[in-house]
């Protein structure tokens, strides 16, 4: 994308200050948002939220600095949309399948802005993805996915699929938000009792949880059939974070703890000892099967309650 789309966008979507787009050294596209009540960033790559900060609060999002920000590359941390698929690509009754990067496309691909508004004190952002070249490639040429992204003292995300196809198809999605804590050691997850689980660290052996859940080793749990709100408490901090959802019936809790974060390139040393993955997600059993024309909208919000 060039310096005139840039232009063009401010001139299209820009809002006095409020909402400014710019472009990275890579060239990667970001809109910049500043209101009185919260600082946000952007990627129009992935549709990639890397920043949501609340006046007078911390950031709320993690993002390493390790991170990459070029072109077709899945950005470390922030909110990566994931699409059409949850991890490694796997066959379904609608497709035998299993080619594609992990977690979809969705994540790497150029979005659209559709509109920017001011809503009262928030700012809501739209964008929208529609098959490219790549999507096609991979068997993904007849839908709509439309994202809006609220951001003030909360934060709202709806994620709409629509299956402009003659023929029935199956997808799995994620808001892979990753949460910033001054340490993952010292916080507890509550939500989540009687939830099972899937443990991808322990041959996704099928368990039951009992919570709190305290982080102590690698973890990566899909947590199946479940609406539950989940709450992060920190001990050291003061404050905690909300998590609601609606329409999603898979959260997943994941941090790759020292060992593995030391194997990631795009990760600092210390990364995993500051971030949480609490996810929203339709993953899994819990996939979604859309029939010609259909839509399907998953919600999620995110709050803070500082003490």
């Amino acid at each position: 994308m060039s310096a005139v789309d840039v232009l063009e966008l401010n001139r299209d979507f820009g809002f006095n200050g409020a909402v400014v787009f710019s472009q990275v050294d890579s060239g990667l596209i970001k809109a910049n948002i500043q209101t009185p009540i919260c600082t946000s960033e952007l990627f129009l790559q992935g549709a990639h939220l890397t920043k949501w900060q609340p006046a007078g609060s911390d950031d709320v999002l993690f993002l390493s600095a390790k991170s990459l920000f070029q072109p077709g590359k899945a950005i470390r941390g922030g909110i990566p949309v994931i699409f059409p698929w949850f991890g490694a690509r796997t066959k379904n009754e609608f497709s035998d399948r299993t080619d594609g990067p992990a977690h979809g496309f969705a994540r790497t691909s150029q979005w659209s802005v559709v509109s920017t508004a001011l809503q009262k004190e928030d700012l809501v952002i739209v964008l929208k993805l529609k098959p490219t070249a790549i999507s096609r490639e991979l068997g993904f040429d007849q839908f709509t996915v439309l994202y809006e992204v609220t951001l003030g003292k909360e934060l709202h995300l709806s994620l709409r699929m629509v299956n402009n196809s003659a023929k029935a198809m199956q997808f799995e999605e994620a808001f892979h938000t990753y949460l910033a804590v001054a340490d993952v050691r010292d916080v507890s997850l509550v939500g989540l009792k009687d939830v099972h689980y899937f443990d991808k660290n322990d041959n996704l052996s099928k368990k039951i949880e009992i919570e709190p859940l305290r982080l102590s080793s690698e973890t990566d749990r899909l947590y199946i059939n479940t609406a539950s709100t989940v709450t992060l408490h920190e001990d050291t901090a003061q404050r905690q974070i909300t998590l609601s959802k609606e329409d999603s019936a898979t959260t997943v809790v994941w941090n790759p703890w020292a060992e593995a974060s030391a194997k990631m390139a795009d990760m600092e040393p210390d990364g995993w000892q500051r971030m949480v993955c609490v996810e929203t997600a339709n993953a899994g059993v819990n996939a979604i099967v859309l029939g010609p024309g259909q839509s399907h909208t998953m919600q999620a919000t995110i709050s803070i309650d500082s003490n």
